[in-house]
């Protein structure tokens, strides 16, 4: 029997093994926001350490922006400012590339990933945030991370984790008037558990799947964590191409094919 996306995609990144269960993972795209990295900045600074591969690390603001009035600094709110002031001197500090609120990238971390074309099929993602297996509509193997993994990615560009089994979810059947893609994950988790994905990466597939847009295929990854997987993910077809061709950060002409 052949591999799954999930293990292709774990095996192509695998640096080494640490035991029979744990291996250390390259990452191949870091999405870094205000919350969870100044911390991790802050221990790279202490250690004399640099980021390993800044052109593999993406920055930006979202947690904290207020929706109205987003340029008038400083912000009302203190917290929010020193977080917002810390990302701007770190990631200048450090080389990293960073959509901040003048840019026309910023933007929910999430979403700021499929429309850069940052997203793509076969890679592995990591971000200081649970829902960053939303990342997997496209294919991409997507872990939410915490602060100490968000310092190891920077100063190494891996990470250790333990290897996750994959179950695989098919969905059938056309989805009715006033049925949407949130519909299929909640009632997913309802028949699973919200717990019922520990341990594991949900791979969604079936008609019903494939016959989603990539934003309704994003809706169903990202709340998997809610059903207790450590990630979710589609395996790539057209739709997903489609959806990437002539992004900013897209592979273009022969490399696209």
């Amino acid at each position: 029997m052949g591999k799954n996306l999930f293990n292709k995609v774990w095996d192509l990144h695998k640096v080494v093994s640490l035991s029979e269960t744990r291996d250390q993972l390259f990452i191949g795209l870091h999405l870094v926001h205000e919350v969870t990295s100044p911390q991790a900045f802050q221990a790279l600074r202490e250690r004399k350490l640099s980021v390993k591969y800044p052109e593999r690390t993406i920055a930006t603001v979202d947690h904290i922006v207020p929706t109205l009035n987003q340029l008038i600094r400083p912000f009302a709110d203190n917290l929010a400012e020193q977080m917002l002031q810390a990302i701007e001197t770190n990631t200048n500090d450090f080389g990293i590339r960073f959509f901040g609120l003048d840019s026309d990238s910023q933007g929910i971390v999430h979403i700021i990933g499929p429309e850069n074309g940052l997203t793509q099929p076969g890679t592995t993602i990591a971000c200081g945030d649970s829902h960053t297996s939303t990342h997997g509509a496209f294919g991409a193997i997507a872990f939410g991370v915490g602060t100490s993994q968000v310092r190891d990615v920077l100063a190494t560009q891996t990470m250790a984790l333990e290897r996750l089994k994959v179950r695989k979810i098919e969905v059938h059947g056309e989805r009715g008037k006033g049925v949407f893609a949130k519909d299929i994950i909640l009632k997913i988790i309802a028949e699973l558990g919200v717990m019922g994905g520990i341990g594991y990466a949900y791979e969604y597939g079936g008609p019903a799947i494939e016959a989603l847009s990539m934003e309704e295929r994003m809706t169903v990854c990202n709340m998997s964590v809610e059903g207790g997987a450590r990630a979710g993910y589609v395996n790539p077809d057209q739709t997903t191409f489609d959806y990437l061709q002539g992004k900013p950060f897209s592979p273009s002409g022969e490399t696209f094919a």
